[in-house]
């Protein structure tokens, strides 16, 4: 099969969209289909062989209008899509998504003519542009991490003003994602919970949205036994992001004794951001340690290996790689019954602790019960790398999307035959 693999931001170190593009690749790749990535700034690192076609953007979301022009080439922004990226950017608006899709639909007949390809694979950029380029007779499927609603919900309930919710709305396309994703071929996802929400925000029913897990990389995410554990608990992701629900483990933490300690992962903490201040209101300056840099990989498993546990306190993840990681890494995690994490974790207490959303309380207790006892924490670690080995694996996610797209192809054919 010939797949083109779309992927608005490719990095892996930009989110778990940039892990999901790279690791199908590569397993599609080693299955034997041709693979070709088109992806936006940051780009990729792909497994060699992986052809890989940047659409560049202006990048000029954050950034002020002198910033934004480059007196080297001062009309580089003189082009249509490049003025619009820059006005609406100073709305607030988020233009990324929206314009991969505009800039890879005008070259998409010279990339068809020259490939061929069978299906379009989108990686959650419900872009305008996806519709023309499923128009020119290719059918478009599309990954649904999670419905964007969630995050600017999350953002509301941290900040109710007026401003605020102006603001959010304005920054997520989801007016645009609302009116691409019902008219593509196919919508599939990451997990149950995944696929309740996107009938909820977008009216797709759930029998027309498949779910196929995600993978985790056992290999690189292992356990590394000669590493000391310094800390108790690790809690890995992004601070700032409201949905993640750290103002709930600090207040978890700080009813612990004071010999508890937790260290976090985050190389984007702003010097005024949710972090610090959690840390000074509950007084925990010297319980918790930060790692504020970018990782490589093998610096990540390094870090899930100096703790004893992992928390993951989100109020809703469509998959949670930070959880999978951890697992994988050998910890048990201590997580919300929210979203897709009872589904990763799994619900019968052997690879964690599973507690109410926003209850402090019966975090920190989960916290006690799995630290209190080293040999259970450790035979829960050991059930837990087991459960990311039997399930969630990326060979498998790979072959799943694959039967997936046969069965697109097939309807397109039968439609075409009979039109």
């Amino acid at each position: 099969m010939r797949i083109a693999l779309l992927t608005y931001r490719g990095n892996m170190f930009c989110g778990g969209q940039g892990i999901y593009a790279a690791y199908l690749a590569r397993e599609w790749k080693r299955a034997g289909h041709d693979v070709y990535v088109f992806a936006g700034p940051p780009f990729p690192e792909l497994e060699e062989g992986i052809p890989l076609h940047e659409i560049p953007n202006d990048n000029v979301f954050g950034q002020s209008v002198s910033e934004a022009f480059n007196p080297e080439s001062p009309f580089s922004m003189l082009k249509p899509l490049s003025l619009w990226e820059l006005g609406v950017s100073r709305f607030g608006v988020f233009p990324e998504m929206q314009t991969f899709g505009l800039r890879l639909m005008r070259k998409w007949g010279e990339f068809q003519r020259r490939y061929r390809f069978d299906v379009v694979f989108d990686n959650q950029t419900l872009s305008w542009g996806l519709l023309g380029i499923q128009a020119m007779g290719v059918p478009v499927v599309s990954v649904i991490h999670h419905p964007l609603h969630i995050d600017r919900e999350a953002d509301f309930a941290v900040d109710q003003s007026l401003a605020k919710r102006v603001k959010r709305t304005l920054y997520f396309p989801l007016m645009m994602q609302q009116a691409v994703a019902p008219r593509l071929a196919k919508i599939v996802t990451v997990s149950e919970a995944s696929r309740t929400a996107i009938e909820k925000y977008f009216k797709i029913s759930e029998k027309k949205v498949s779910v196929v897990y995600n993978g985790t990389d056992t290999e690189i995410f292992r356990p590394i036994p000669e590493i000391e554990k310094e800390v108790d608990m690790l809690f890995v992701g992004r601070t700032e992001d409201r949905k993640k629900g750290i103002g709930t483990m600090f207040e978890a933490l700080s009813m612990l004794p004071d010999h508890v300690t937790l260290k976090i992962v985050d190389g984007r903490i702003p010097t005024d951001g949710l972090v610090p201040k959690l840390i000074a209101q509950f007084g925990l300056q010297k319980r918790v340690s930060i790692v504020d840099r970018m990782l490589t990989v093998p610096e990540l498993v390094e870090q899930y290996s100096t703790a004893r546990v992992a928390i993951v306190p989100s109020f809703f993840e469509g998959f949670g790689f930070p959880a999978s990681e951890a697992m994988a890494c050998g910890l048990s995690v201590i997580a919300n019954a929210a979203g897709a994490l009872p589904e990763v974790i799994g619900t019968d207490g052997r690879s964690g602790r599973l507690v109410p959303l926003r209850n402090a309380r019966a975090t920190a207790d989960a916290m006690w019960e799995i630290l209190r006892d080293p040999a259970e924490t450790q035979r829960m670690g050991i059930a837990a790398r087991a459960r990311v080995q039997r399930i969630f694996q990326w060979d498998q996610a790979a072959a799943q999307l694959v039967d997936v797209f046969e069965e697109v192809i097939h309807a397109a054919d039968r439609r075409s035959r009979t039109a």
